[in-house]
């Protein structure tokens, strides 16, 4: 398998801060669905963003496609280019990403830094427009859509550029359960057809559809466990240790007792095309 990511040893911390991620060590290949998880403030956002080289880190390195991410490399090297159309960052708020005058306009945006063709473009944007189900967005202002139809844009404006990998900040949150729903089945066609999708949650009922593997984060920004999904998500003590989980306590009559509270839905009925449903501002 090829190897995509190679993160050694990687200590991150923001000014005046302790680490927010301590002495994290993992590898990524090709074609992996791999879920980040973790409590809140554990690190997954500030991992994310080292990946995508946004950041860098403190002491160890982070190596995508054989090339070790520095703000030199990304910058100043033909890699720089070819590293940004790989990989696709979607932000949690969609806001973060959007800032064009129209939803065309924010399809059109990667493909023309890449230099490509006007007719290149025109076909890219037309083809994303009918896969994210967004062409009668086409002349609206993002900043004037709804939260799921912002989401939608956001991922458009990475799919255009047909990339490698997908880096996802908590992509459901904010929608409802059936745009939840279209956007997972959505992210099962994109990696049967190859990319590499990572994601970062703390919704433990969307983790079997989002990943087969995870990588778990303690609240001392640690790497404390790396598996198959099914196996972690089994793992009642380190789902509590990390914060995942918490308990609760029941009486029945005269008896009282406490018990780990943890809900995986699921999800295997089949959706009709075409049911992206705009919500309701």
């Amino acid at each position: 398998m090829e190897l995509i990511f190679a993160v050694e040893q990687v200590r991150f911390a923001y000014p005046g801060q302790g680490w927010s991620l301590d002495g994290i060590s993992f590898t990524v290949e090709r074609g992996e669905r791999i879920a980040l998880l973790g409590a809140n403030g554990s690190g997954k956002s500030t991992l994310l963003h080292l990946l995508d080289g946004l950041y860098f880190p403190q002491a160890g390195t982070v190596t995508a496609f054989g090339q070790v991410l520095t703000e030199e490399v990304l910058e100043r090297t033909a890699f720089g280019p070819r590293f940004r159309q790989a990989v696709g960052f979607l932000f949690q708020n969609p806001d973060a990403q959007l800032f064009c005058p129209t939803v065309e306009d924010e399809l059109a945006f990667a493909p023309l830094q890449l230099r490509l063709s006007a007719a290149e473009v025109r076909q890219r944007i037309e083809d994303t427009l009918d896969l994210l189900e967004i062409a009668h967005l086409r002349q609206r202002s993002p900043q004037s859509l709804s939260g799921g139809e912002k989401k939608r844009v956001a991922l458009a404006s990475l799919l255009v550029v047909n990339p490698a990998v997908l880096l996802l900040d908590e992509p459901t949150a904010g929608l409802d359960p059936r745009n939840q729903a279209m956007l997972l089945d959505l992210l099962e066609q994109l990696n049967r057809a190859g990319v590499t999708c990572i994601t970062a949650t703390q919704d433990l009922a969307l983790v079997p559809h989002l990943a087969d593997r995870a990588l778990v984060l303690s609240e001392a920004h640690r790497l404390v466990a790396d598996g198959p999904v099914a196996e972690l998500l089994a793992d009642t003590p380190l789902l509590h240790e990390v914060n995942l989980i918490h308990a609760h306590r029941h009486r029945h009559r005269e008896l009282s007792h406490t018990h780990p509270h943890l809900h995986i839905l699921g999800h295997d009925h089949p959706h009709a095309a075409g049911a992206w449903q705009d919500e309701v501002s």
